[in-house]
């Protein structure tokens, strides 16, 4: 008997879909079925969390909860495809695609349950209606009858919804949908909407209603003469219309060219805010340096007076609880404190944010971008001096603050945008003018050349900046000692000339010291101002053409100044005293013919006899005492043959002599020529002269003011952000299949990055061990040996006597280091119990 084995049957196994690669699309999908697919790949590989939120097995509400993240996201399921089921995840929101990770995965887990096929091809038949948003290249609104809809109301919805088109409301008759809404009421039909659907269709009414109020208060738009009165300065006609643009926004970018007023059109819009639509909370965010020129700037245009009026938060986390619990008007505040004081802003609730110097943010990705996005308000202000039309990945970042909508998903975008050659490397950009049409609604930008007409012949601006913890220390000391002999001149009205030499150097120092340490010491190099030029400059030679001239009573000033236009490339002249009278002239020339030589750097030396009026902006990195030099140092560019408005920018440190002496003018009055500007070697007063002398003294050091030292670790911040910067960006597709441009984040310093990382404290000991190498980096530049203020890093100290040089790391707060110590001492048991 032959035995015969049976053949196994053979089954089809069904066919694995092929991995989808996240940087390369596939030839043979488009780039939308490639990014569903992506999102289909990543969602059912992950193990989110899942709860039915109703009794309905399939078409259902859940909440789906990632446990790395705690975030959790509202879902609505109404069946397979894209386009009718729902999350309230932002990716939803603005991909466009009808799907996301989080709908991937529900469908996953749906699709394995008893009885899904079946209920699928069903489909989803309510007894209640739907309201609901679609996002397929344009937001619009939907209508899904349900099982129970009266014949009246499915009437109504034939005659307002394209039926041909799955229901849309057209645009044109969405003011018609509120009598549709109670129509249905009225008959007792439940009808349901999503958030996002109410969301949108708010936020057109509030823009309609924006639009017709403006219109009633201003009839005759920017040049409504109410806007001339709106705040303590007439407004331009070009600035009144960037303020109305940015209320009838709601949401606006101002992108004007740097000098023509983006801080008083906001305050302008912010005064049309508060006084016609209910808004009396506002926060700014800016960088640290220009927290006070906020306050200054709020206090001058909109003439609102007090603490209450405009508040610098600063200081410690208890400090900034505080300040946050008070009923102020506006608050102001810097990036690198954003992350840290989240849930104190969300708790404010502020109703206007202003963002300033957004191009300063140079990787949107980091920290402080990412918490700026988390911040909710119904109305925003972003002003930027650069334009950003061809720096895309930027530009997609700031505009996803105004409008998240507005540029589409940044995948299209860049598909449509990006230029790449055959190894997928983005080579350029093209069709940037269609982005320009497309913001149109949201950004206004003007160029000087547009409202040539409309500015003065010069402007003057007094420029707030804050000084570092070692700046205010040698201030503070000189500054005592300058208060140790007003009180001897003051008990015996008589001072020696020894006194009176001391009291002449203090002041002297307190000055300098404003500048930076390096003035006095000549090795550190902590101060804000020479950063802020450089910030400056960067601006305005974003321009090929401007030119610039920057005074100061030392040379070391220069010389800080002169490493900060190195580093950003930019050609200068330096024209001062010890520069020999026969090679003058060649220096005048050069700035005068060369195209690349963009900065005149002068003493006082230049204040007098130079025609430089090829320039249009002077910088004063220091006042003088005496008026009169003010006024000729201005005339070397305000002159006959000048053609362009001119612009008068002074350096101010807050909360030191200087801004004493901007408060006291009879100081200046007071001084002849040169006592306190260096122009005569041997001082002494006496009489009715060192009287008055004293007493102005005693005005000045005692109208100083307060203001808030930049710490240690916030220096650091911005000394290793930087380096972060020129590291480059990549572009890359996230985990959820989002593409992110510039992922390299950026170092916000240790006392704002300790309380962002209390959770991960090894994230703290990298950035810590970051701004370690960039110090080490900074001590072992060649240049150091031949001039030791090359390696100017704030944690590196030399020995005046031997050379020598020192690490001085500013520590996190005690709670971040105990932690710290902790995963170090669990790290370490873990290992012994290893190699045991």
């Amino acid at each position: 008997m032959k035995s015969t084995r049976r053949k196994p049957n053979l089954v089809a196994k069904p066919t694995k879909e092929p991995k989808l690669s996240r940087t390369h699309a596939p030839a043979d999908l488009s780039p939308v079925d490639w990014q569903r697919g992506l999102r289909r790949q990543f969602g059912r590989e992950q193990a989110f969390g899942l709860e039915n939120l109703t009794d309905e097995p399939f078409f259902s509400e859940f909440r789906v909860s990632n446990p790395v993240s705690k975030s959790s996201y509202r879902v609505a399921i109404r069946g397979l495809g894209p386009g009718g089921n729902f999350c309230s995840c932002p990716d939803y929101a603005t991909s466009e695609l009808g799907t996301c990770k989080h709908l991937e995965f529900t469908l996953a887990k749906l699709e394995k349950k008893r009885g899904a096929k079946a209920a699928f091809t069903r489909g989803y038949q309510p007894a209640f209606s739907e309201l609901f948003l679609r996002n397929e290249g344009k937001r619009c609104v939907h209508f899904r009858a349900g099982t129970d809809c009266p014949p009246a109301v499915r009437e109504a919805a034939a005659g307002l919804f394209d039926a041909e088109r799955d229901g849309m409301l057209p645009e044109e008759r969405l003011g018609e949908l509120e009598h549709f809404i109670t129509m249905a009421s009225k008959y007792g039909h439940e009808l349901r909407a999503y958030d996002d659907a109410l969301d949108f269709i708010a936020g057109r009414r509030d823009a309609d209603r924006r639009a017709s109020k403006l219109e009633q208060l201003f009839p005759r738009g920017a040049a409504d003469p109410k806007l001339r009165t709106l705040l303590k300065v007439p407004l331009y006609a070009y600035q009144a219309e960037g303020a109305l643009f940015a209320v009838r926004a709601g949401r606006a970018l101002i992108g004007d060219d740097m000098g023509l007023g983006k801080t008083i059109q906001a305050i302008a819009a912010t005064e049309i805010l508060a006084r016609h639509f209910g808004v009396s909370k506002v926060l700014v965010i800016c960088p640290t340096s220009l927290k006070y020129q906020w306050q200054s700037e709020i206090a001058r245009f909109s003439g609102r007076q007090g603490k209450n009026a405009a508040r610098v938060i600063g200081g410690g986390r208890a400090q900034r609880q505080k300040d946050y619990a008070l009923d102020d008007f506006c608050k102001i505040t810097n990036y690198e404190k954003l992350k840290p004081d989240l849930d104190l802003i969300a708790a404010w609730a502020p109703e206007l944010v202003i963002v300033d110097e957004a191009q300063r943010v140079k990787n949107w990705n980091t920290i402080a971008a990412r918490a700026l996005k988390r911040i909710d308000s119904s109305y925003a202000i972003v002003l930027t001096g650069t334009p950003l039309e061809n720096k895309l990945e930027e530009l997609i970042s700031i505009v996803q603050f105004v409008d998240q909508h507005r540029l589409g998903p940044t995948w299209k975008l860049l598909h449509e945008h990006q230029v790449k050659d055959e190894a997928g490397r983005v080579t350029g950009y093209t069709g940037l003018d269609k982005i320009g049409q497309t913001l149109a609604p949201v950004m206004i930008r003007r160029r000087k050349s547009e409202v040539l007409r409309q500015l003065p012949a010069r402007t003057d601006q007094n420029l707030l900046v804050p000084m570092t913890e070692m700046q205010m220390d040698y201030h503070k000391e000189n500054a005592d000692e300058v208060a140790k002999i007003v009180r001897r001149w003051r008990k015996t009205r008589f001072l020696s000339e020894m006194d009176q030499r001391r009291l002449m150097i203090a002041l002297q120092n307190m000055r300098m010291s404003c500048n930076s340490t390096y003035l006095l010491d000549q090795e550190t190099d902590h101060g804000v101002k020479a950063d802020e030029l450089a910030a400056l400059l960067d601006d305005l030679f974003a321009d090929p053409e401007p030119k610039a001239v920057v005074f100061s009573q030392w040379t070391r000033t220069h010389d800080i100044v002169i490493r900060r236009l190195d580093a950003l490339g930019l050609g200068y002249v330096s024209f001062h005293g010890g520069v020999p009278s026969e090679k003058r002239p060649a220096l005048i020339e050069r700035f005068r013919d060369d195209p690349a030589c963009r900065v005149f750097l002068s003493t006082d030396a230049g204040s007098t006899g130079l025609n430089l009026q090829h320039a249009s902006t002077l910088v004063n990195m220091d006042l003088p005492w005496n008026p009169a030099i003010l006024e000729q140092r201005i005339a070397r560019i305000h002159r006959m043959g000048q053609t362009r408005p001119v612009r008068v920018i002074n350096f101010v440190a807050k909360g030191t002599i200087e801004e004493g002496m901007l408060s006291v003018l009879a100081f200046k009055r007071s001084l002849s020529a040169g006592i306190l500007d260096g122009s005569s070697g041997e001082i002494s007063l006496g009489g009715s002269r060192l009287n008055r002398f004293m007493k102005d003294v005693e005005s000045v050091t005692g109208s100083m003011g307060e203001g808030e030292a930049v710490t240690p670790a916030e220096e650091v911040g911005s000394i290793v952000a930087a380096a972060d910067d020129d590291a480059g960006s990549a572009e890359e597709i996230s985990a959820d299949g989002n593409i992110r441009a510039g992922e390299i984040a950026q170092t916000d310093g240790v006392e704002a990055l300790s309380r962002d990382m209390a959770a991960d404290p090894w994230q703290a000991l990298m950035q810590v061990g970051a701004q370690f190498v960039a110090a080490l980096a900074a001590a072992n530049d060649p240049k150091a040996a031949n001039d030791p203020a090359a390696a100017a890093h704030p944690w590196i100290e030399r020995d005046p006597a031997t050379g020598a040089q020192s690490l001085k790391m500013p520590l996190p707060p005690p709670e971040t280091v105990r932690q710290l110590a902790n995963a170090l001492s669990a790290l370490a048991d873990g290992l012994r119990g290893k190699i045991a």
